[in-house]
């Protein structure tokens, strides 16, 4: 019987064109993929807290980076409708990290389909609408 979860495996549709944003996207693409292998095996709640730990901080250092190089090229100004929603997609994405820890420190377990589906998700949907905008806009300053 086939996973319901399937692996994904990186490829250039994923890229922005921005070296150090595609690096770090294939960082949580493969530590989402690892998760998934492991909670397919074990989903214990402390395999689901080291998850979610990790992930909450390796994805908060890769928003800092984003919104640093949207800062230095001044982003928000060139394009502020879309600056805003990639603002606001990285703290509801966080808060949600969050709300699923704090359920987890509460003893409540989640679904290892509904978190992974999630993630993914959001982190795919995530980079093919607001990031390669970003990077589009980025590469039109020369940054590689």
């Amino acid at each position: 019987m086939a996973d319901a979860l399937d692996e994904i495996k990186w490829n250039t549709d994923y890229e922005t064109g921005v070296e150090e944003i595609d690096e770090q996207h294939q960082i949580l693409v493969n530590t989402l993929n690892e998760a998934n292998k492991l909670l397919a095996k074990e989903c214990t709640l402390e395999n689901l807290q080291n998850i979610t730990k990790d992930l909450l901080s390796y994805a908060l250092y890769h928003f800092e980076t984003e919104e640093e190089l949207m800062q230095d090229y001044n982003y928000e100004d060139a394009h502020p409708t879309d600056f805003n929603n990639h603002m606001k997609q990285h703290r509801v994405f966080s808060a949600k990290v969050v709300e699923v820890r704090d359920s987890l420190k509460a003893g409540n377990l989640i679904e290892r389909e509904e978190l992974i589906s999630f993630l993914l998700n959001w982190l795919i949907n995530h980079i093919n609408k607001t990031d390669k905008k970003l990077g589009i806009f980025l590469q039109s300053k020369n940054v590689k």
